[in-house]
């Protein structure tokens, strides 16, 4: 049966901007109630916040002498673009830093997303000692004993803890992992009622899957698992909803939308052979899909085959997988590992010509460009920046350094200048400055 074309995207976007919900926007998580019916159209609310174009957002100016926040920025970068080694490295960072509750609270998401259960009860141990409130404490701990198959000590953690949002969402959980759907409903009930908004947020998000279940009196077991499976994946819980994917999957071998989600939880737990086989198998399900090829490409990404990598990100790219800026900057990224330079500068000056186009594209372009012995169109792109961020001290600094490379001393002088006067703290600048002296 062919699936529609919206049936899946909605999924891509949601799993793509799930890192930034729990790392970038901590306390303004947006209702989420989009929902994956694998059998069936869905309908996607007005104001679904999925349709935001969060992942090419340029990031907010940061004091770079507040090295604890310039840390969890780049963390929050790393995770946005799933990347939870480099995240877990600069969040770490963070924390010695100084960074406190919120870096060592990002630094255990970041840790359980790559399965560093030691990682993360060191942490825990951190956030106590830091002052930590009670109930979140409760809620790590207790997913730590789900997503390490400890059901029974994990119940008996939460059977004696005080009542709050944190308790009920872990028995949901625990209830839904075990298929008693009722309770299930019932603590996220009061979860959705209660008063932490990012656990409300999630509480709505694996209520949709319910809900959307609940409108096909005749769906099969496998449909909801595969919808609860795909919410659990929305809410950063890949490792409990992959083995109720190998449910569906071992009874279903066809079901293209639960290899496509499987696919995903095993890039992000980072089992990158388990997910090519996933993907490979929902790839010859249906070749045509732009999702698919997406995850297939970075599936060999991450196994270090860029060749393969780059072929079914252009085939992503060709079928219209948006947003095609994440595409083309994988691309470039790929391009650059296998060598191949003159393609990484076609997906870089494509990637500077977007609207949503960071400063950061721009200094790649120029980086790049330089390294190729193309100074000139180094220069014409780093002046181009300057007209684009007129107030970003960084775009005066890219000119100056383009500038040098192209023997325009007294412009390099005037850029470095000009940076140093929006931001006189800019010790990079100063120390170019200082070397043309």
């Amino acid at each position: 049966m062919k699936v529609s074309s919206r049936i899946t995207a909605p999924v891509v976007l949601a799993l793509l901007c799930a890192g930034v919900l729990i790392v970038f926007l901590w306390w303004q998580i947006a209702r989420s109630t989009v929902v994956l019916r694998p059998d069936s159209p869905v309908v996607i609310p007005p104001d679904d916040f999925l349709n935001e174009p969060t992942i090419t957002a340029p990031p907010q100016a940061i004091d770079p002498r507040d090295q604890a926040l310039v840390h969890l920025r780049q963390g929050d970068l790393s995770a946005l673009k799933g990347d939870w080694k480099g995240a877990q490295k600069e969040y770490k960072l963070s924390v010695e830093a100084n960074g406190g509750l919120p870096a060592l609270r990002k630094l255990a998401t970041a840790q359980l997303q790559r399965r560093d259960i030691e990682g993360v009860h060191d942490t825990i141990k951190n956030l106590k000692s830091a002052g930590a409130r009670p109930e979140d404490l409760l809620l790590l701990e207790s997913i730590v004993e789900l997503r390490t198959g400890e059901l029974v000590k994990a119940r008996d953690l939460l059977s004696g803890a005080p009542d709050s949002p944190q308790k009920h969402y872990s028995l949901a959980l625990l209830s839904l992992i075990q298929g008693d759907h009722e309770t299930a409903q019932a603590e996220l009930a009061l979860v959705a009622a209660g008063w932490e908004p990012v656990l409300r947020s999630y509480a709505k998000t694996l209520q949709a899957a319910y809900d959307e279940f609940a409108l096909f009196p005749e769906g099969s077991e496998l449909h909801l698992v595969t919808l609860l499976s795909r919410a659990l994946a929305q809410v950063q819980e890949c490792e409990l909803a992959l083995p109720l994917l190998i449910q569906v999957t071992n009874g279903k071998d066809d079901y293209r939308d639960a290899w496509i989600v499987q696919g995903y939880c095993e890039l992000t737990t980072e089992r990158s052979q388990e997910a090519l086989a996933s993907l490979e198998h929902a790839y010859n399900l249906d070749p045509q899909k732009p999702e698919i090829q997406y995850f297939l490409g970075r599936a060999y990404a991450a196994l270090l085959q860029h060749g393969n990598a780059i072929t079914f990100f252009e085939y992503a790219l060709v079928n219209g997988f948006e947003p095609k800026a994440e595409v083309r900057g994988l691309i470039a990224e790929e391009a650059l590992s296998s060598g191949d330079t003159k393609l990484a500068l076609e997906q870089l000056a494509a990637l500077t010509e977007d609207s949503a186009a960071t400063l950061k594209t721009f200094e790649d372009f120029v980086s790049v460009s330089i390294t190729a012995g193309n100074d000139e169109e180094a220069y014409v792109k780093a002046l181009a920046a300057t007209r684009r961020w007129s107030e970003d001290p960084r775009a005066f600094e890219l000119l100056g350094t383009a500038a040098l490379e192209t023997s325009r001393d007294a412009d390099a002088r005037t850029a470095f200048e000009k940076a140093l006067q929006l931001d006189p703290t800019l010790e990079s600048a100063k120390k170019k400055l200082e070397g043309m002296k």
